[in-house]
């Protein structure tokens, strides 16, 4: 069975850039492009990893996740972003309050993304 990978984010190159990567490997691709909608499949369905980015309209990553993880604490999320500075203060928050997640720096190469997911998924 293939494993399912979320994919997170308000940019539709983004979200495209990881289907192609991952088009006619072992996992399967969903896509949100939203805050609300990432949350909504993943109450539908089960992951094996999300990647989800913090700068968004209407509910950012931090949003997103303290929200995932009150419904579901061991999934494993990648935070995919290039803003991380911008938003350190609130990821710390979030880490202190015990929510789990690690932080990914874009821009990743579909070869690196590729390694990333190969690691975690198959370790």
């Amino acid at each position: 069975m293939k494993r399912k990978i979320l994919v997170i984010d308000d940019e539709k190159a983004i979200r495209n850039a990881f289907m192609l990567t991952f088009e006619n490997t072992e996992y399967d691709i969903h896509t949100a492009e939203s805050g609300i909608e990432g949350i909504e499949k993943i109450k539908r369905n089960n992951y094996n990893l999300v990647f989800l980015d913090l700068k968004m309209p209407q509910m950012d990553g931090v949003e997103t996740l303290n929200i995932i993880r009150e419904f579901n604490k061991d999934l494993m999320i990648y935070i995919f972003t290039a803003f991380h500075r911008e938003f350190f203060s609130e990821l710390e928050k979030a880490a202190n309050k015990g929510l789990s997640f690690e932080i990914v720096q874009k821009p990743l190469d579909s070869e690196q993304l590729k390694l990333l997911v190969d690691n975690l998924l198959n370790s």
